[in-house]
C-alpha cells in the first residue's frame, strides 16, 4: 500500500460522514453521533497525515509550496468544526456551516487527490510511499486507540 491509497481511505470515511451529516436535521442523536464520528476522523487524519505526508513533501522544493497550502487548509476545517462545536445544532446556522464545511473538505480532497498526489508522486521514491503508508496507518489506529 501507498500513501496515496491509505490516505484515500480517511478521504472516503470523511466524504460519507460529510454527506450523511448535511442529510440529518435539528438537534438529534444522529447529527451528534455522526459529528462526532467526523470530527475524530478529521483531527486524526490531519494529525497524521501533517507528520507523514506534509512534513517529508514540505523538504522538496517541487511539493513544499502545496504542502503548506494543505495544511493551512486543515486550519480553516478546525475553525468551522469550532464554529460548529459553539452553535446549537437545532439552529439553522449549525446546517449552514456543516454545508460549508462540507464543501471546504471536499475541496481540499480533491485538490489533494488531483495535484499534490501527482506532484508527491514524483517527489517520493517508492519505498518512502509505502513508508509513508505504514507510518500514517499505524499514527492513526495509535490516535483511535486513545
Amino acid at each position: 500500500m501507498t500513501i496515496f491509497e491509505a490516505l484515500r481511505e480517511s478521504h472516503d470515511t470523511q466524504r460519507t460522514l460529510l454527506d450523511q451529516l448535511v442529510k440529518t436535521h435539528g438537534d438529534s442523536d444522529g447529527r451528534r453521533e455522526l459529528f462526532d464520528r467526523l470530527k475524530d476522523e478529521l483531527d486524526r487524519h490531519a494529525l497524521a497525515e501533517e507528520r507523514h505526508f506534509y512534513v517529508p513533501l514540505m523538504e522538496h522544493d517541487l511539493t513544499q509550496e502545496k504542502s503548506r497550502h494543505s495544511v493551512a487548509e486543515h486550519h480553516e476545517m478546525d475553525e468551522l468544526v469550532e464554529e460548529l462545536e459553539s452553535t446549537d445544532m437545532s439552529s439553522p446556522g449549525w446546517i449552514a456551516t456543516a454545508r460549508t464545511l462540507k464543501e471546504r473538505v471536499e475541496h481540499h480532497l480533491d485538490e489533494e487527490e488531483q495535484e499534490v498526489f501527482q506532484m508527491a508522486g514524483k517527489a517520493l521514491t517508492d519505498e518512502q510511499k509505502s513508508r509513508l503508508a505504514e507510518e500514517y496507518r499505524a499514527h492513526m489506529e495509535e490516535l483511535a486507540a486513545s
